[in-house]
């Protein structure tokens, strides 16, 4: 059976207009999110055209694409640095209602397309589940401009600064950041203040849970450095 959901010539422009599968004007979320991984290139990708895929307008569109790779448990080399840096920059740019600017030598970065593309199709699945749960206009003075506003996007900043933390070799160190930038990106955009609060709680216990890790690394560099010493003292 043949879809009727739309795909125009353009990319950038059919991920804000391409037509639902059930000829509704507005796809889901889901169907932008697949429509973005079906058009990346066969070998590799760079930052600057995945931003391409969406635009000025789509930003936090283009959050959930790359926090997409850190809802499962597949380690791509470099990509929470560069996708981190990416979020912390849409961040900024919300923040201070400035366009998205990227640094050279992100936007140029080649990343491997066919690994890419299985962790997004991975996490797509997430996604496509989570957007099934929201519900507009929930809470919605929790999605509104100003100072809520300014708390949102300053929380999105920190959700980003925790995923490009040093601690990638560790279980759920990407998972959760990401996992919160993804419930404040799909809050602003179902405008669904329940994720939006989610988000904030989500990022809170990401940072208890690398202060933990802190805190357990500090110990337990203090008890390799005791037992050295008492090695050497009575040698």
């Amino acid at each position: 059976m043949q879809s009727n959901q739309q795909y125009p010539n353009n990319a950038k422009d059919s991920l804000l207009t391409v037509k639902s599968e059930n000829g509704s004007p507005q796809a889901s979320l889901g169907e932008k999110l697949k429509l973005a991984i079906d058009s990346l290139p066969a070998s590799g990708v760079s930052l600057s055209e995945i931003r391409n895929l969406f635009g000025q307008e789509g930003l936090l569109l283009l959050t959930v694409f790359l926090v997409l790779p850190f809802m499962v448990p597949v380690s791509i080399p470099g990509v929470s640095t560069i996708f981190g840096a990416a979020i912390l920059l849409i961040g900024v740019s919300r923040l201070f209602k400035l366009p998205l600017w990227l640094p050279k030598r992100f936007e140029d970065r080649i990343l491997p397309a066919d690994k890419l593309r299985a962790a997004l199709s991975s996490g797509l699945k997430v996604i496509q589940k989570l957007e099934r749960l929201t519900l507009s206009h929930r809470l919605k003075s929790l999605t509104s401009d100003g100072l809520r506003g300014t708390v949102n996007n300053c929380s999105f900043i920190l959700g980003a600064l925790l995923l490009m933390a040093p601690f990638g070799f560790v279980p759920f160190s990407n998972t959760l950041p990401g996992l919160a930038l993804l419930f404040f990106a799909i809050g602003l955009l179902q405008r669904d203040g329940i994720f939006i609060l989610l988000g904030h709680f989500v990022n809170l216990a990401t940072a208890l849970y690398f202060s933990f890790l802190i805190a357990g690394g500090t110990v337990l560099v203090q008890r390799l450095i005791r037992f050295i010493s008492e090695i050497f003292s009575g040698s």
